[in-house]
């Protein structure tokens, strides 16, 4: 069988190298992850598939470089905080995407009823995360 990427996301790294991951377990991964491709610094990408169908409880942001997000199936809309201060709201549908730029704190939100499946083509280094 197959990975699939939701459980076994790819890392794009130095080389044009593409390696399939563990599976993903929670937020311990993402340190691991870090860990195991210290060497690709920001040139790395990590490629995940989430589906949700709630609004996100938190923010993040990735210093380091700019987030794909590319939406599958339903519809989301991600919110942007920029360093200035602005806010801007971005709804994304199926073979949409968006780009979150470096250093801007987003998060995303689905109508009640609705749900999102997006791919993240992200550089991980230095994520940080904080409450919504």
């Amino acid at each position: 069988m197959m990975p699939q990427l939701a459980t076994h996301p790819i890392h794009l790294g130095r080389g044009a190298t593409a390696l399939v991951e563990p599976p993903l377990t929670g937020p311990d991964w993402f340190e691991d992850y870090a860990a195991r491709h210290a060497a690709d610094g920001t040139e790395g990408r990590l490629v995940t598939r989430y589906a949700f169908d709630a609004s996100w409880t938190s923010w993040e942001m990735h210093p380091a470089g700019a987030e794909v997000v590319l939406c599958v199936v339903g519809r989301t809309t991600l919110i942007q905080q920029f360093p200035d201060g602005r806010i801007e709201h971005v709804e994304i549908g199926p073979g949409d995407y968006a780009i979150n730029p470096p250093g801007v704190w987003h998060t995303a939100d689905v109508a009640p009823g609705d749900q999102a499946d997006c791919i993240f083509i992200t550089t991980g280094e230095g994520t940080e995360h904080r409450p919504r």
